[in-house]
């Protein structure tokens, strides 16, 4: 896009263009600074967000300007090609900021500085390239409007459709101004002007839209002095849309256009499972949120990062069960809840009492997202996984809870029972009998004591321990084991909850208290490895319990036992004739990212024929409704989240439905006696499988 002359042949062209740019950054800085960074900024202290700095900034090459989690949703078998359309879009877009710098920002001063810094050959290419970008971006563009307003996909069904009305039409006047702005450019040199730096002229008459339409309005006679004036006024509006466009940003959703970058530079370098510790608890002055600025700023930036695309609403078990909870309607409920009290927080919000009188006027709690909403959450990371700004939804959700468990004491009564009992008691098991040894009775498994010293340990678990259909998972892991010549103990007695349903209902205090206690009895002994047949196990000992000093080498068998079957320890001879269709455990999945070990050791069973959930695996696996302490808390309304992952599992007739969770086999348990076919389908745990096939 070619700079035209002066302004009336008197003011340089440079003057005007910075003037403008300076009256339209000062207004777009000031809604930034008032909507978007002063209010964020109200919330906690997140320190752990500034550390290892290259890597940060290389997430955002990959993220923001690779588009890699916008495209990782494009699927043809979901025939959701969005994320095509999007990237397409956003590179179109970032062709276009490229251009105003050059061509704009630099051109205006001297008309030749383009040419200097990206050679003629370069500079050819690009106006080549910018002729294109402008016709993908309008297809783009009408595809998106088809796509929003008469396809209506169902994740995009409850959206507000008026505002990316405007987004688009900010995008479609900047390309058609853009390509006015050069095609008058063109027809005028053609029909005799001289224009303002020839050899940019004649790149851009060679383009092949815009050269030839330019060209076809001087053949036609288009006037000469008509071409050189609408160059200029369409100059002239394009800048003025893009200058409009930048102090409309912070007053809209596409703020996450500038806030995600920020999101994905400032992203969690945690493992996924590991929920944020709240600091100095017994200090602080707050468990939890309740209040906009009782939230980390990170989780405030989170609602300017959503796009607002409902991927991870789509995504939710809960949501897609029936319950009342979307993670995009929360998140952004969390900023708009901030904006509406921001201002006078940070104008009068002075002491905790100023700030908690501001804030009770505008309780995030409303008709709409209800105590209901926080409940309903399993923390499965479906929305986490699915989220192209990387928000973490979870870390918010947690907060809230802590906050109604650890202040207002306002819980489900199946909450309290299983948090009370995991007090006095120390597991969550209400109703057993069992101890934590009975389930080695007529096996070959030794305590470890005092100075005992082992190469694993193996962390049981209240579930294999304390509960009857679990307790043969333990067995089978145990006479896995022995037959491997592993030389291994349990910690019997000692052993507690690891306290992962206490963390995750929100009892931030006990959570700490059984981590303390379980890693003080772990140091006692000496191992090399922890060994779990639990995911939430596994994530917590592993990823959570280095928050309180607890570092230890942590497996979970799928990946040890795939160590044995390599290095020759184990062989399974005996044949498993069935069909099996194997579940993916969330917090063995998409939680750490072991995916293909537990499909690698049930195929080396002999006869197993492995069968997956289309669409629903892996990374894209469905909840079996368990985490988030749903294990012992009743599910509020809706369907049954077990039971819409039964159907879909049934739907691939399975002989067998495959697990390496104890939760996960309970809630197939019940799923498919719900169904009807207890007596053709067969919920197992794959170490069963496993101990099965290398029977003598």
């Amino acid at each position: 896009m070619v700079p035209p002359g002066s302004i009336f042949g008197v003011i340089p062209l440079w003057v005007g263009v910075y003037l403008a740019a300076a009256v339209g950054f000062a207004l777009a800085g000031k809604a930034l600074y008032q909507r978007v960074f002063r209010p964020i900024m109200l919330g906690k202290k997140d320190e752990k967000r500034f550390d290892h700095p290259i890597k940060r900034a290389w997430g955002v090459v990959l993220v923001v300007l690779g588009q890699r989690r916008v495209l990782q949703s494009v699927s043809f078998k979901w025939k959701d090609m969005a994320g095509i359309g999007h990237a397409l879009i956003f590179w179109g877009f970032v062709s276009m900021v490229v251009s105003y710098i050059l061509f704009i920002f630099l051109d205006s001063i001297r008309p030749w500085i383009s040419g200097y810094i990206l050679t003629p050959g370069g500079l050819k290419f690009f106006f080549w390239w910018m002729d294109i970008v402008a016709i993908v971006v309008l297809t783009a563009i009408a595809w998106a409007a088809v796509r929003r307003w008469l396809v209506k996909p169902g994740r995009l069904a409850n959206l507000r459709s008026w505002e990316p009305a405007i987004i688009l039409l900010f995008i479609t006047s900047l390309m058609v101004f853009s390509m006015l702005t050069g095609i008058m450019e063109v027809a005028a040199a053609k029909a005799g002007a001289v224009p303002v730096n020839a050899a940019t002229t004649a790149y851009s008459e060679s383009t092949p839209i815009v050269g030839n339409l330019g060209r076809l309005l001087a053949d036609a006679g288009f006037p000469m002095g008509a071409a050189d004036t609408l160059h200029g006024l369409f100059y002239w509006v394009h800048y003025l849309i893009i200058l409009s466009f930048g102090v409309y940003i912070p007053f809209s959703k596409h703020m996450h256009m500038m806030a995600s970058p920020l999101n994905v530079f400032f992203r969690s370098l945690e493992p996924r499972g590991a929920i944020i510790p709240i600091k100095d608890i017994e200090k602080a002055e707050v468990w939890g949120a309740k209040r906009p600025h009782d939230f980390s700023w990170k989780e405030l930036l989170d609602g300017y990062a959503c796009a607002v695309c409902g991927r991870c609403t789509f995504n939710c078990p809960a949501n897609i069960s029936g319950k009342p909870l979307s993670p995009m309607d929360l998140i952004e409920h969390v900023k708009h809840n901030l904006l509406a009290v921001g201002p006078e927080l940070a104008k009068n919000g002075k002491t905790k009492e100023e700030k908690d009188k501001i804030t009770d006027a505008h309780p995030l709690f409303d008709d709409k997202v209800t105590e209901e909403w926080v409940w309903n959450c399993v923390t499965c990371a479906a929305c986490e996984q699915e989220c192209p700004v990387m928000v973490e939804h979870i870390d918010t959700i947690i907060d809230l809870r802590r906050n109604l468990v650890m202040t207002e004491a306002k819980m489900p009564p199946t909450a309290e029972q299983t948090l009370r009992s995991m007090e006095t008691r120390g597991h969550p098991w209400r109703g057993t009998q069992f101890s934590r040894t009975d389930w080695t009775k007529g096996l070959n498994v030794k305590v470890i004591s005092n100075g005992g010293e082992v190469d694993v340990l193996f962390w049981v678990g209240c579930t294999p321990a304390l509960e009857e259909r679990s307790q043969k998972t333990a067995q089978a892991m145990a006479r896995v084991l022995e037959r491997a010549g592993v030389n291994f103990a349990i910690l019997g007695v000692e052993e507690s909850c690891n306290g992962d349903p206490a963390r995750r209902i929100g009892n931030e205090y006990l959570f700490k208290m059984l981590a303390e206690q379980n890693i003080e009895a772990l140091k006692k002994y000496k191992f090399k490895t922890i060994l779990t047949t639990c995911p939430h196990c596994f994530n917590t000992l592993r990823n959570e319990y280095p928050q309180f000093g607890g570092q230890f080498e942590v497996e979970h068998y799928a990946t040890y036992i795939k160590k044995l079957l390599d290095q020759g320890k184990l062989k399974m001879g005996k044949p498993i004739q069935a069909t099996l269709t194997y579940h993916d455990s969330c917090y063995l999945g998409r939680h750490n990212g072991v995916y293909e070990e537990p499909r690698q050791i049930i195929e080396a069973i002999p006869g197993i024929k492995l069968k997956e959930v289309p669409l629903r695996n892996r990374e894209h696996g469905y909840c079996c409704g368990a985490g988030g302490g749903h294990m012992w808390v009743e599910e509020s309304s809706g369907k049954r989240i077990n039971h819409v992952r039964s159907e879909q599992i049934l739907e691939t007739n399975p002989d067998l439905v495959g697990v390496s969770c104890p939760f996960c086999l309970q809630m197939f348990k019940e799923g498919i006696e719900s169904k009807g076919v207890k007596d053709k389908v067969k919920e197992v745990d794959v170490i069963e499988l496993i101990d099965q096939a290398t029977q003598s």
